[in-house]
């Protein structure tokens, strides 16, 4: 089974008022195993960056200015992610920005149903908690101590093994740097075994 833990920055909250992607980062999970492979862009969005955007990511309209298009990376964002269902945090806000991209480039939409909502995730394992990637990742004990400003790329890095954890806990010897070797080959034929009693709902 193949997904994409995604991730994206943008301009601001709204498609509808102008505002746009900045960054993509993605990151490639095989039957639940990080395969080593990923996606990441820098977006053009051909407008100013808004102060209030800005000091959530660090990302200006200077640094963006060379930066392609989103129509100049569509075609390898769409194969990055082919059919693969698509893990994202909040994953309302990052559907309706990427959808919107598509439309202005004339491309097919992302079908809502291919996400997994890891806050809806968090939401039902852990009611009444905080469920921010930096409170999952507090409570998982996973290292974001690299994450001063929201980037999406180490974001989408991060999801992954918080996402790991939500749906059963990583296996000891794993993380994000594996990469497709031929021991690991032999990881992916791993299957869980049946739990003694049920996740609470």
């Amino acid at each position: 089974m193949r997904e994409i833990v995604l991730d994206t920055e943008t301009t601001g909250f709204d498609p509808l008022t102008g505002d746009r992607v900045v960054e993509i980062g993605a990151v490639e999970l095989l039957n639940h195993l990080p395969t080593g492979r990923v996606f990441h862009a820098y977006v053009n969005p051909e407008r100013a960056m808004p102060a209030e955007a800005f000091a959530i990511h660090g990302l200006g309209t200077e640094f963006l200015a060379d930066k392609p298009v989103f129509a100049a990376i569509v075609d390898e964002f769409l194969a990055f992610v082919g059919d693969a269902k698509l893990v994202i945090h909040n994953a309302r806000f990052d559907m309706k920005f990427l959808n919107a991209e598509l439309g202005w480039v004339g491309r097919t939409r992302l079908a809502e149903t291919r996400a997994v909502d890891t806050l809806d995730l968090a939401k039902r394992r852990f009611p009444g908690a905080p469920s921010t990637l930096d409170a999952l990742c507090r409570r998982f004990g996973i290292d974001n101590s690299s994450r001063e400003k929201h980037g999406a790329l180490l974001d989408s890095e991060l999801l992954a093994e918080v996402y790991l954890e939500l749906i059963g806990g990583r296996q000891p010897d794993l993380s994000l740097t594996m990469t497709a070797t031929a021991d690991a080959a032999i990881s992916l034929d791993w299957v869980a075994p049946a739990r003694p009693r049920p996740l609470p709902p």
